[in-house]
């Protein structure tokens, strides 16, 4: 069983495949965490705990002369607030007399043969072929009628273990919930380095790393959305791990709001980590049988390296997360209109770059910002989702018509959850809009937020993005978010529930894509927020992939991408070819470069094909072929990053399942005189077959390639690129 107690209830190990969890409730209700790592047996590793009497952390009542007990020194599942733990508390309470204390206690537990749900939230389900277990242990405030309830969840064949909370008010009177983080790590030994992804806008998810102490480091978001700068993702590490060797910790909020990931060392070395949703702006009253219900924090652990641990994370996101039709389907190879038109674009010219398209074997054009109400820029017409027929020539249902008879699909872009000043909607519900009364809003791109705790405004976009998938040919909508949320204000969660508003937000962004979901089971819904400013594992619960970066310089997409596979599958990542020079960065680059990099992605075009040469339009036909020649691999086999950013080259592979096959991807980032020879590594590969590599038909077993590497006959030029395949024989 993946779930195993001892001790009379109150021993709990988790085993996964290669891993294992324990905790234990001790004499005075405490839940204990005492071992995440490498699998075990059924034994209990309480006796690791070391005890002793420490200054200035003080005793609860029940350990009476006992100095050496102290809440502020035990690692813990749930960290009590307010009572002795200094270190930090998951759950913060505001109780009806002023009292802030929370200390809670071991209760009891269930076990239940299925994966649980998080009420309201997406989180990781069941398949036919892969059933979880769900732990659930219940624990009490000592002083209040507060109760916890702490959700694990255990995918034993994925390795993956699950974190939720869920707070239940069964008092009679109100409480404030001012806190309620997701999950605690408590180590009690170890140096461990943290690994996290910041970045900004058209430059997302780098990755950092930096090693744990006694200041402590945090990262997260307080924008409204998981945000460009920070992801919800993150890993702690044993010093100097690498891609193969060294423990890794991840730890993957399924949230796309607010969220707050920290770590640090206590005064005795201890190591905590912690997930969940930022505490700034965030309270929320829970009257007399009122509960909440806090995001799913995915942990993986890996033994072998980044590797490892990343292939985990893909896997489950891939079977356990994405839903609907695209999860197995492929995906259409698809043109953006965006950057060959901007908002300057008409039926005429939308038909020829659709039709030279439609040639060289481009499945999709999408019609991109710009199709609806009074929207000749950025400055007006959001909110207003009706076709701009003088604009197109006709109706959007004669413009899809013509596209399908091209052989092609029809995509169209949506940004829901915003609104202009400058709109129908707005002069006609202002109150439906983000703002505090008797401020001027902060302005974004000359657009405010819709309040999408409102069901009266979901259910106006509902209406409105049905009518218009229903009277035109549209197959795939990209659902754009482009700007950060402030001036916090709801009037229908106004005065002291104000603090609710930015999780109620997303819980409103939720429903909303899950009713239009269900009315469109097939569509093909690729998430954006100005790019990746919304790339986390909830959103992939809606849209299988999501736009990777406004960013489509391939030499800068090399670290997005490269960031972004840490935890998300290459399969969800929206990359495309764009012209040159690069129209974020001025930078040029080869147009099989440019293909290279798009391919380790969702694959697609971002330019007007009629303006490209005519040698570039056959390599847009040899990369079609790529694209479908590889699709099995990209979107469905194992990932190995070789060789990261700021090197000489950057060097990536996938291997299918079977071991039958292996791409290597290789971007030269920099150019030298006298060059030295390029080395690269193999992985991968099943040690006892033998294979044929492209690159110079040497036949090598596995083993000998792996070991061995592969040295380039000739050194590739800056910014050149090239694919070599490896075919078992």
């Amino acid at each position: 069983m993946a779930i195993w107690t001892g001790e009379d209830g109150r021993l709990f190990l988790l085993h996964t495949k290669d891993s294992t969890y324990q905790m234990y409730a001790d004499k005075h209700g405490v839940l204990l965490h005492t071992y995440y790592g490498k699998r075990i047996d059924n034994e209990s590793l309480a006796d690791l705990i070391f005890q002793a009497d420490v200054g200035f952390s003080g005793n609860p009542v029940e350990a009476a002369a006992d100095r050496t007990y102290s809440l502020d020194c035990l690692p813990q599942e749930l960290p009590s607030s307010g009572v002795g733990d200094y270190r930090g508390g998951c759950v913060e309470l505001v109780h009806s007399d002023g009292s802030i204390a929370a200390d809670f206690r071991f209760s009891g537990y269930q076990i239940l043969p299925y994966s649980y749900k998080v009420a309201g939230m997406p989180s990781l389900f069941d398949t036919e072929d892969e059933k979880g277990e769900t732990l659930v242990v219940t624990m009490k405030e000592r002083a209040s009628d507060v109760t916890v309830r702490l959700y694990y969840g255990v995918f034993e064949k994925e390795n993956i273990i699950t974190r939720a909370v869920r707070v239940e008010n069964h008092g009679s009177s109100q409480v404030a919930l001012t806190q309620c983080l997701s999950c605690c790590l408590d180590f009690q030994y170890g140096d461990y380095e943290f690994v996290t992804f910041p970045g900004r806008h058209a430059m997302e998810r780098s990755l950092e790393r930096n090693l744990v102490g006694r200041t402590k480091l945090e990262v997260g978001s307080i924008r409204g959305t998981s945000s460009h700068h920070y992801n919800p993702s993150v890993i702690l590490c044993t010093k100097g791990a690498t891609e193969d060797e060294g423990e890794c910790y991840g730890m993957c909020l399924v949230y796309s709001s607010n969220f707050i990931a920290s770590v640090q060392k206590d005064q005795r070395g201890q190591t905590r980590a912690m997930m969940g949703i930022h505490p700034s702006h965030f309270s929320f009253c829970l009257k007399e049988g009122e509960v909440f219900d806090a995001p799913q924090v995915i942990l993986g652990y890996s033994d072998r390296g980044f590797t490892k641990l990343s292939q985990q994370y893909h896997w489950i996101l891939k079977e356990h997360m994405c839903r609907g039709k695209y999860k197995t389907a492929k995906r259409p190879v698809l043109l953006n209109n965006w950057e060959a038109t901007y908002f300057d674009f008409n039926e005429e010219k939308l038909l020829k770059i659709a039709g030279q398209a439609s040639k060289l074997g481009i499945e999709m054009l999408v019609l991109d910002d710009g199709w609806f109400g009074k929207r000749e820029d950025d400055n007006s017409g959001l909110g207003d989702w009706f076709v701009n027929e003088k604009k197109l020539g006709g109706s959007l249902k004669q413009l899809g018509e013509k596209i399908h008879d091209m052989g092609m699909h029809f995509g169209l872009w949506f940004e829901p959850e915003m609104i202009s000043e400058d709109s129908d909607l707005f002069r006609e519900h202002p109150d439906w809009a983000l703002r505090i009364p008797g401020r001027e809003p902060n302005r974004a791109r000359n657009q405010l937020v819709l309040d999408m705790s409102r069901e009266d405004v979901r259910e106006y976009l509902l209406e409105r993005l049905t009518d218009i998938l229903s009277n035109a040919p549209i197959d795939y909508v990209k659902w754009d978010m482009n700007r950060s949320l402030c001036d916090i204000y709801s009037h229908e969660y106004s005065g002291s529930r104000n603090g609710e508003v930015y999780h109620r937000f997303v819980l409103g962004v939720y429903d909303l894509l899950e009713k239009f979901l269900g009315r469109f089971p097939d569509i093909l819904l690729e998430g954006c927020s100005g790019g990746g400013g919304r790339f986390d594992a909830a959103m992939l619960y809606y849209s299988p992939q999501i736009w990777c970066s406004d960013n489509t310089d391939a030499v800068n997409r090399l670290s997005i991408q490269y960031g972004t596979s840490f935890f998300y599958p290459v399969s969800s990542m929206g990359a495309h070819v764009s012209a040159v020079p690069n129209h974020q960065t001025g930078r040029v680059t080869s147009f099989k470069t440019r293909g290279h990099v798009a391919l380790s992605g969702s694959f697609g075009y971002e330019l007007d094909l009629n303006k490209v040469t005519e040698e570039e339009q056959e390599m847009v036909k040899g990369q079609l072929a790529d694209f479908h020649k590889y699709y099995s691999l990209t979107h469905e086999g194992d990932y190995y990053r070789l060789l990261g950013p700021g090197e000489r080259f950057c060097a990536w592979e996938f291997v299918d399942k079977e071991k039958n096959h292996a791409l290597e991807t290789l971007v030269m980032t920099s150019a030298e005189g006298n060059a030295l020879p390029v080395h690269t590594i193999v992985k991968g590969l099943d040690p006892e077959k033998n294979y044929i590599c492209s690159l110079n038909g040497n036949v090598h077993s596995g083993r000998v390639w792996m070991n061995g590497g592969l040295t380039l006959g000739s050194t590739p030029g800056e910014y050149e690129s090239l694919l070599i395949e490896w075919n078992a024989i």
